[in-house]
């Protein structure tokens, strides 16, 4: 099987998704500069269609890029098929279709996830040029979905964990397969509004049991939940501070197995509000992250 080359580092953006294109001018030229940087992958956050990632491929020329995740219960696996196949040959090369099974309270008729992943990827392999298992990516937190990246997957691209699963993760991979996990930073030297920034965005997220489970499992307790999230699972799904302490995080994940870590940079609430770029994050920490390598 033939992997993506992913690089070292991406980055994972929820505003790299267009979702209006009045708005595809900004996100293109970001898009081209990311890629100046140095970045490897760049991945389209939330659930979106081949088409509202596809900018990214028009407004770059090496860069991969990638989907994290196309939910299965929103985006029927035809449709995905049918849009990856209109892709250029070149573009289809750096494209890395990554794929989820969402969460229960978001998705209608939700019922066995696995066996639905499974289904899903038959579907897949059955269309004449959709995207076969090197150029798709699972969003794997459990034993099952990872032997699932493991065997029908180019990988495994886990959201919310930390380097102790990314461990896990790559023993349950084994060696072959990718792993690039993504993790949440805030760049910011103050501890207190760092923390603030992080318990804000962290909140969203603890009422989903697919996350919650996971941590369960790594070792934190229903306290750790309590207020928006403790000190110390903040400190475990989050790197705080500046671009050395950022630095050191990541180095974390790559050291426990990650192949790639795809850093999502997290705003304060109001600037996070207004959908800002965060182009002044993203130019630091291109200069203190292993970009390369």
């Amino acid at each position: 099987m033939t992997k993506p080359r992913l690089g070292r580092i991406g980055v994972w953006s929820n505003e790299l998704r267009l979702d209006d294109p009045a708005g595809g001018d900004e996100i293109g030229a970001a898009a081209a500069e990311l890629e100046e940087l140095g970045y490897g992958t760049l991945w389209a956050g939330g659930s979106p269609s081949v088409s509202q990632a596809e900018h990214l491929l028009a407004a770059t020329r090496r860069v991969r890029v990638g989907t994290s995740i196309i939910s299965i219960w929103q985006h029927p696996a035809a449709r995905v098929a049918a849009a990856y196949a209109r892709l250029a040959p070149a573009a289809r090369e750096r494209f890395v279709v990554g794929l989820g099974v969402s969460h229960r309270h978001m998705v209608e008729g939700y019922a066995r996830p696995y066996s639905a992943m499974k289904a899903y990827l038959d579907e897949l392999d059955a269309a004449p040029d959709g995207p076969h298992a090197g150029r798709r990516m699972l969003a794997a937190l459990g034993p099952r979905m990872l032997g699932l990246a493991r065997d029908r997957a180019a990988g495994a691209v886990p959201y919310l964990v930390t380097a102790e699963h990314t461990a896990r993760a790559r023993a349950a991979l084994g060696a072959g397969p990718l792993l690039a996990p993504e993790l949440k930073v805030v760049l910011d030297d103050d501890p207190a509004s760092a923390r603030r920034s992080a318990r804000d965005y962290l909140a969203f997220y603890l009422p989903m049991p697919n996350y919650t489970n996971n941590l369960l499992r790594l070792g934190f307790t229903e306290r750790d939940f309590e207020g928006d999230g403790s000190d110390r699972l903040l400190d475990a799904v989050f790197a705080l501070g500046d671009a050395s302490a950022i630095r050191t995080r990541v180095d974390a994940f790559l050291k426990a197995g990650a192949d790639h870590v795809a850093v999502q940079v997290v705003l304060d609430p109001a600037r996070r509000k207004a959908g800002e770029l965060p182009l002044a994050e993203w130019r630091e920490l291109a200069k203190a992250l292993p970009l390369t390598g």
